[in-house]
This record gives structure tokens, sequence and C-alpha cells, in this order.
């Protein structure tokens, strides 16, 4: 589950709206990373795990290798961008809400892609909730309070 933070910003308080995971994967192999109906598989078992609904799909198979896909999902979306020839993809995977499991997904698409090294990143994704009232002098804030 998805722990929500409150945090501040410029006098802000945000209030969280989903998670956003950057997903780079290292050292897959050619193949898989080229086969179109392979990634596309892959991406909608990776809906399943994460919870999520699929509301859509676009691909490309790029010439001579590469592919790039998004499935747009009821909570934001996943996408791809494959290069076989390096061994590489980039995953982006945004979910909002709290009853999605991105981290499943991320999972899931590490083993699938067969990947010999990756990184990750979570950004908690926010949005002002209120912002406080700004008061230069003691005296200000005491009224305000009465």
């Amino acid at each position: 589950m998805m722990q929500m933070v409150s945090q501040r910003l410029e006098g802000q308080f945000l209030a969280p709206v989903g998670v956003h995971y950057i997903l780079e994967l290292y050292d897959c192999p050619f193949e898989l990373l080229n086969d179109l109906e392979f990634v596309m598989q892959s991406l909608k078992e990776a809906v399943i795990k994460a919870r999520a609904t699929l509301l859509g799909e676009v691909s490309h198979q790029f010439h001579p290798q590469g592919v790039t896909a998004l499935l747009l999902l009821s909570e934001s979306h996943i996408s791809i961008h494959t290069w076989p020839e390096s061994g590489y993809a980039a995953l982006d995977i945004f979910t909002c809400g709290d009853h999605a499991m991105p981290d499943r997904a991320c999972t899931h698409l590490k083993e699938v892609f067969q990947s010999g090294r990756h990184a990750i990143f979570k950004l908690p994704r926010n949005k002002p909730a209120f912002t406080l009232p700004r008061f230069d002098t003691a005296e200000e804030l005491a009224l305000a309070v009465c």
C-alpha cells in the first residue's frame, strides 16, 4: 500500500494524489526488448499486478529495432521505451489514489525483462491542499487568532 505523506512547500501543505515511479532497466536481452507482442503482454500483466484498470493502449515498433508503448489507466499510465541494441528500457509508472500498487508492477517488469541491473525512483505527486496565511508581526497573528 502507498504511504500517504503530507509535505509543505513555501507555506503550502501538499495533498498526496499519487505516486510516480521511474524504472530504468539495464542488461536486458535484445529479443525481449524488440518484441512488441511480448512488451505489450508484459505491460498488461503489470497493470493486473498493480491492481489498476486498463482503459486503452498505443504502441509502435521501430525499425531496425525498438519499441514504444503507452497504457492508459484510469489511475494514470504506464509507458515504456526500449533500446534493444543497448539492453536498456525506460519505464514510467504513475498511479493516482491509494488502491493501486505500482511497486508490484515495477517488480514484475524487472523480472520479465530479465534485467541484470536496474534503478528505480519513487516520486510522490502532490497538489496544494491549502495555503497558510502569512503574518508579518505577532500583532497580526494575535488578531487573526481572535
